[in-house]
Formats: C-alpha cells, sequence, structure tokens
C-alpha cells in the first residue's frame, strides 16, 4: 500500500539501529523513539494518540526484561508491533449479523468518499458468501447517485431497490420511505442483507444529520458504517467524531487506502472515537475491499509482511476448476506449459502484483528491484505465447523446433527469444521443483494443498 510507505521506511530507519544491539540501555530506546515519534507525526496521526503511543513503548521498552533479553533489539520491536496493533483496535471486528434475516447495513459518508462504490463492495463480499444482497439507492438529492448504484448492482447481477416513481422535480423520493420499503421487500423476497445507501453532502450539515438520524431511528441497523476517505489524514478522524456523536458509528470503511497518503486515518480512528475499522478500500475494483486485521497492518507498517492476507488472497484466487492443475505442479515430471499458464492466471486473479509484494516480509528490497509494470506485462506475454502453442506442444516442450517457434511468436505478437526465454524458464521451475519434492518436501507440499482441497 502506498498510503504506508513513508512512515513504514522511517519505523524501518529507527527500529534497525536497535536490532543490531547486543545491549540497550534509556539513551538507545529514547533516540529511536523520538524518531518513531516523528515518523508518526509525519504519517498525520493525531498529535495525542502519538504521544500516548509512545509512552505505552516507553514503559515496555525499558524494562528488566528487555534491556537484559538477548536480542533486547528485537524485542522493541515486537513491543511496537504489539502497541501498533493495541492502537488500532487488537482483533479484527467482524459485521454484527441479525439474528433474523435481514441484517441491514446503513452507509453513511461525506460525498466523494466513495460510499456507493463501498456499498458496491460490500455487495460483492456478501455475494462470496452465497447471500443475497439489496442494494438500496437512498441517496435522494445527488442527480448521479441512484443510477451509479443500479449500473454497480447491473455489474454484480445484485437487485437494487428505489423509487421508480420519480417527480417531474427530479428529486428521488424520500429517503426513510425507501429504506423502509426496501427492508419490507427484503423479508418478503428473503433478501440476507440489504445496503442502504444514504445520502452524503459536501461537508456536515444539519439537514443531512437529521435525514440520518430519521434512517436510523425508523430502520434500526444491525451496522452504522461511516465511509471515510483515508486520503484526508486527521480530517477523516475528526469527521469519523462528528458522525459518531450525532448518529451513533459501529464501524469505518476506510477508502482509497492504496492512494498516496501518509496513513494517519487508519492508525488514529480506534484510538480517537473508540470504533473499529472493519474494512479497507484497496482500490477501484469491486473486488478490492479486505476486511481490517489491526494486528497484520501493524506487521505491514513496520515491513514485515502480511503473509495471512496473502493466503487469504490465494485462497479466494483458486477456483475448484483450477485445483487439480494446481496439485499437478507439484508433481515435476507431469509439469506441462498449461500448468504454467494457470499458476499466473491465478496469480492475476490475486489481484495487482503489486498489493501482493505489499504482504511480503522484505517487500522494500522487492520493490527496489522489479519493475511491477514490466511484471504485469510479462505475465500477458506469457500466457499469450502459451497460447499459441498447441495442445501437443503445451503438454510437450521437446515438440518446439524453430519453426514452431517462430509461428508461436507470430501469433502471439512475440518474438522468438521471449518464446526461448519462456521455455528457458520453464525448463529451470521443473529443476526447482524436483529439488523441492524430496521426501521432506513432498510431506509439507501435500499439508499446504490440503489447505486448498
Amino acid at each position: 500500500m502506498v498510503v504506508l510507505e513513508n512512515i513504514s521506511q522511517r519505523l524501518d530507519s529507527a527500529l534497525r539501529k536497535l536490532r543490531g544491539k547486543g545491549v540497550l540501555n534509556e539513551q538507545d530506546v529514547a533516540v529511536a523513539l523520538k524518531e518513531v515519534r516523528l515518523a508518526l507525526l509525519e504519517a498525520d496521526v493525531n498529535f495525542k494518540i502519538v504521544k500516548k503511543l509512545i509512552e505505552r513503548i516507553r514503559e515496555r521498552a525499558i524494562g528488566h526484561d528487555v534491556m537484559k533479553s538477548l536480542t533486547p533489539g528485537h524485542q522493541v520491536v515486537k513491543i511496537v508491533h504489539e502497541t501498533l496493533t493495541e492502537v488500532m483496535g487488537s482483533n479484527q471486528s467482524p459485521l454484527t449479523v441479525a439474528p433474523n434475516p435481514p441484517t441491514i447495513i446503513m452507509l453513511i459518508g461525506l460525498q466523494g468518499s466513495g460510499k456507493t462504490t463501498s456499498a458496491g463492495k460490500l455487495a460483492r463480499h456478501f455475494q462470496k458468501q452465497n447471500k443475497r444482497v439489496l442494494l438500496t439507492a437512498a441517496d435522494t438529492r445527488r442527480p448521479a447517485a441512484v443510477q451509479q448504484l443500479v449500473s454497480v448492482g447491473a455489474t454484480l447481477g445484485i437487485s437494487v431497490h428505489r423509487n421508480d416513481t420519480v417527480p417531474e422535480s427530479g428529486h428521488n423520493g424520500d429517503p426513510v420511505e425507501i429504506c423502509q420499503s426496501a427492508i419490507e421487500r427484503a423479508k418478503k423476497e428473503l433478501f440476507d442483507v440489504v445496503l442502504l445507501d444514504t445520502g452524503g453532502r459536501l461537508q456536515i450539515d444539519t439537514s443531512l444529520m437529521q435525514e440520518l438520524v430519521s434512517i436510523r431511528n425508523t430502520v434500526e441497523p444491525n451496522e452504522t458504517l461511516l465511509v471515510a476517505d483515508a486520503m484526508m489524514g486527521q480530517e477523516a478522524v475528526s469527521i469519523a467524531d462528528q458522525f459518531n456523536q450525532q448518529i451513533g458509528l459501529t464501524g469505518v470503511v476506510l477508502t482509497k487506502m492504496e492512494g498516496d497518503t501518509r496513513g494517519g486515518a487508519v492508525l488514529s480512528i480506534k484510538e480517537a472515537i473508540g470504533k473499529p475499522i472493519k474494512f479497507l478500500g484497496v482500490g477501484e475494483k469491486l473486488d478490492a475491499l479486505e476486511p481490517f486485521h489491526p494486528d497484520r497492518m501493524a506487521s505491514r507498517i513496520l515491513g514485515m509482511g502480511d503473509v495471512l492476507s496473502l493466503i487469504d488472497k490465494a485462497r479466494e484466487a483458486a477456483t475448484h476448476d483450477a485445483l487439480p492443475a494446481a496439485k499437478k505442479v507439484f508433481r515435476p515430471d507431469s509439469l506441462t506449459f498449461e500448468d504454467f499458464a494457470e499458476q499466473l492466471k491465478q496469480l492475476n486473479k490475486m489481484g495487482p502484483l503489486e498489493s501482493i509484494i505489499d504482504m511480503l516480509p522484505g517487500q522494500k528490497l522487492l520493490k527496489g528491484n522489479m519493475d511491477v509494470n514490466a511484471d504485469k506485462k510479462a505475465i500477458s506475454r506469457t500466457i499469450a505465447i502459451v497460447n499459441s502453442m498447441t495442445v501437443k506442444e503445451r503438454r510437450d516442450h521437446s515438440l518446439l523446433s524453430g519453426r514452431r517457434k517462430i509461428r508461436i511468436a507470430t501469433g502471439s505478437g512475440t518474438s522468438v527469444q521471449e518464446v526461448n526465454r519462456l521455455v528457458k524458464q520453464f525448463l529451470t521451475a521443473k529443476k526447482m521443483l524436483k529439488k523441492m519434492t524430496g521426501r521432506k518436501g513432498q510431506e509439507q507440499l501435500q499439508m499446504m494443498m490440503r489447505q486448498f482441497g
């Protein structure tokens, strides 16, 4: 996430000096925490929260057990990780589910925060769980809001509830009545979830709050989620506080986390308003929504990667049709170009390559040694080359004569050199797999595949 790169680099620089020390004293800790403090302030974290956070770290970092530890520097890094996790909420906060359907989720926020898009992303989130979702167009003031939600619903194949009798004035009806009728419809037609896309304004005003309070009091939602723009930093926290005081929030969805911003909101909101971040919007696509895990976010901030989220992405991307091919890949003697291409397609389904790299330990080193855009193109070109082969050629690389390679290069819009490079990479992969699939390796790989099967 670009949003975290600056703070991650500063914290890494501050803590790296401690990792190599055999013995720590209070002065070492004080110097490092001064840099941590600056990193947090530059990330637009509220100064009161920074002060509390630094004090918590200091109290634990100068303890006897840490000072006398065999690896005191790593102990301090662990303390920083735990403290960041606590500040962001300690544990993931799942959505509340109604004991009797439908579960009602009310989305609120200012214009431009990504509220309507987030409604679509949440709808997709529930759709993956085989839930029947009803989107509700209750933003009646913004001219394009209803049509935007209808378009999102059409893309997902999800029903959208709206006011069908639009007056000549252009006003799309009463938001409270629309929400009420949506819930009545959901009960009759057995929908599992109702998502209310309510109205927003360019700024908080009395009429907006009265409208939202009326909807909340009438429909009594199971969740009232604020959709806030992470790029606003501390301003997003201030907005969250105002909505929480006047409406009463149950959680927050932070959008535009992929943007070039400092990350103060993600570190401040829970501590500032006492309400958890429940989801992160990490891209424009309707699949670009992640449940928020404070411990995993702390790991990303400290450059430790987020392997658990990466596994979740892999499991989500893997289709049942792809599983037999995935299992076959781990038998090097039967590895084919078809398997090779299938694994690349699965990698593409996991999202942008840059977001995958963000989840790996040592992400800075990886980013410094690769061109993400070039790698995206390379994957597409590799798949094109494989698609230009005949079925026999895909399954037996020894058939690839010079003339065949010319034909494949022409058909895929590439060069013979690129075809040769792919063959070389393929043979190298087979050799590596042979080394990996010794007796011990086979046992580990079989255990890993059972996780997906």
